[in-house]
């Protein structure tokens, strides 16, 4: 019998690896970002078209790589990051595997021109699937332009997994932030197709967040500053009011690398307790470092999962740091004792230069008992005419005067009593429901009561009722009179831009206005007690939210979307007309049993169940 292991040649090896590296567009981005980054570039330049299925290219000046280095660079393992075992707990650098070029040249068409700094001129290496189809000399500038096209090209069903070019292009602008943001002595730009989405000028961290993320944060951000031997704390967090019921603006940065770690998120969350509205999450930018040796990046070919000696210590630090910058700037309750204690040893102002004890002034002619210093009182005509009004009340009644008015009690007493009566009993022959902590809604049904959740009962009711306007294709808009402005993020504006039509469909009318900002026209017609610029920004932070726990079209989502955001929420008081109509609304739903996602909106209780709880 023949043997059947074999060598796998390098080009299917090389697939094989890119399943690990390259997963979509935004991971070949983040790539060859980093290798830029590593050239010790001070300018970068990414261009995507068609959301970089079609091309990627990063310019950048660094230091450039000669023919041998840069036909190299393409070979699998081959690194200039590290040359022994040793320098894997060290490393400063973003790269260090050696398997990003060669995994993205397995599985695309790539041409990369580089110069070193003092070379008259540069090469210029074209590969096709790991093959290199030419290696010539040409002029170019200083540094590197690689550029990677058609990608997934010999990969067809990796390919056909890729999002539509919308959701690719946020997932593009998710890595670029992650790299621009803790680099703000590096001048980034990022095109895609014929539109320049960022330009960022070198500036200070604080700079960089609010052109990223838009001139509004300048005024949201908290500064967070802590020096230990064990790590360097720096960076903003968000202040509570802005706070977001989403999870995306959260970033860690570990010697200037993007990470994921839910421990140090709770640290920090932990730290708004109290302060943080219910359901929200606390945002923030926040930039650690620590000495490599005590940290392992060497877990996942992403590098976002590190493992840290004192996880602990790190922990305690943070949630420390971010408390102590919500107490300097009034957020939260401050605990520092000795600037307390300022406040009640002020140091006493001299007067002319020169300390004076208090003197207490008397004056020894003062007679309270002179009667010529008193003058002659005389009431006014209203204080007389209060006054005969007083003596009145305490003057007896004759004895028909008190049998007329206790009779009179007695007629309205009893036609009180009547009334109640007449009212309970024209109540019976209608639904009654009770309200219970202005959460929950009681009504009686024949073999018990049943007990309704008002709020998950009318996103219910919204949800439904905003696929019934998807399904017959007609809405309502009701024109603003005065059109708001609203400005969002980078990442935010591209999937509104992207929902706009169902967003349209559904009655808002909203124009787009130079970068980043849309105007709105107009809101659907049973929103029009609603804060226009709040209820689109709700529905993009509901539709995020859903993106991460459900799996569900446009249409549904947007549905749910707005069903969150406008429903009747727990605590809030409702008259029993209100009740009534929200049960008969209910019932006509065609799924009443549950919200959109899932929950119960109905429970019921049997008369048998109580018998049984009393009888015990």
């Amino acid at each position: 019998m023949s043997d059947i292991i074999h060598l796998l040649p390098d080009s299917v090896a090389n697939q094989i690896a890119a399943g690990e590296v390259v997963q979509r567009p935004a991971s070949a981005v983040k790539e060859l970002m980093e290798n830029a980054l590593d050239a010790g570039s001070t300018i970068i330049k990414l261009i995507v078209k068609d959301a970089g299925k079609t091309l990627i290219q990063v310019i950048d000046n660094g230091c450039g790589m000669s023919e041998t280095d840069a036909r190299m660079s393409f070979e699998r393992h081959a690194t200039s990051k590290i040359r022994k075992a040793d320098d894997l707990f060290a490393i400063r650098t973003m790269g260090f595997r050696g398997e990003a070029l060669a995994s993205v040249a397995a599985i695309a068409q790539v041409e990369l021109k580089t110069k070193r700094i003092g070379d008259e001129t540069g090469v210029k290496i074209e590969i096709e699937g790991s093959c290199i189809k030419s290696q010539e000399a040409c002029i170019c500038s200083d540094g590197s332009s690689i550029s990677v096209k058609n990608l997934f090209y010999n990969v067809p069903a990796r390919r056909n997994f890729l999002k539509s070019d919308s959701v690719e292009l946020r997932h593009i602008i998710d890595e670029f932030q992650r790299v621009s943001i803790p680099n703000p002595n590096i001048a980034f730009s990022l095109h895609h197709n014929t539109t320049e989405i960022f330009h960022l000028e070198i500036g200070s961290l604080k700079q960089r967040l609010t052109a990223v993320f838009g001139s509004s944060y300048n005024s949201r951000l908290v500064p967070v500053e802590e020096n230990t031997g064990l790590v360097k704390i720096k960076g903003f967090v968000i202040k509570p009011e802005f706070a977001k019921k989403t999870r995306g603006e959260q970033f860690f940065f570990l010697n200037k690398r993007f990470i994921k770690n839910a421990y140090l998120h709770h640290a920090v969350q932990s730290a708004f307790e109290e302060v943080l509205p219910k359901d929200s999450f606390a945002s923030y930018f926040l930039l650690l470092d620590v000495d490599p040796k005590t940290i392992d990046i060497n877990i996942h070919p992403t590098k976002t999962e590190v493992k840290f000696e004192d996880e602990k210590a790190i922990y305690a630090f943070l949630r420390s740091a971010v408390k102590k910058s919500l107490g300097q700037f009034n957020i939260a309750p401050s605990i520092d004792f000795n600037q307390e204690a300022h406040l009640y040893n002020m140091p006493l102002k001299p007067v002319d230069g020169i300390f004076k004890q208090p003197v207490i002034k008397v004056d020894p002619d003062y007679n309270p008992f002179k009667t010529d210093t008193v003058p002659s009182y005389k009431p006014s005509e209203r204080e007389l005419s209060n006054r005969s009004n007083w003596e009145k009340m305490y003057s007896r009644h004759t004895d028909n005067q008190l049998e007329i008015e206790i009779k009179k009690n007695e007629e309205d007493t009893q036609q009180t009593i009547h009334t109640d009566w007449d009212n309970v009993l024209h109540e019976s022959n209608k639904k009654v429901a009770y309200q219970l902590h202005n959460k929950y809604i009681l009504s009686h049904i024949k073999t018990g009561f049943m007990v309704i959740d008002q709020q998950g009962a009318h996103e219910r009711i919204l949800y439904e009722r905003v696929l019934d306007t998807f399904e017959k294709h007609k809405s309502a808009t009701q024109q603003e009179l005065f059109p708001k402005t609203i400005e969002l993020n980078t990442v935010d504006f591209a999937l509104v831009k992207e929902l706009q039509p169902e967003i349209k469909e559904i009655g808002f009318d909203i124009r787009e206005f130079g970068k980043n900002t849309y105007i709105i026209h107009g809101v659907p017609a049973d929103t029009v007690n609603y804060d226009s610029a709040a209820l689109l920004e709700g529905l993009i932070e509901n539709y995020k939210q859903n993106l991460q726990e459900l799996k569900s079209n446009k249409r549904e989502n947007i549905a749910r979307s707005m069903a969150r955001n406008m429903c009747i929420k727990s605590g809030k008081a409702l008259s029993h007309e209100e009740m009534n109509n929200l049960i008969d609304e209910l019932f006509a739903c065609k799924m009443p049993y549950s919200t959109p996602s899932g929950k119960l909106t109905i429970t019921t209780f049997s008369s048998e169940e109580l018998d049984k709880r009393f009888k015990k």
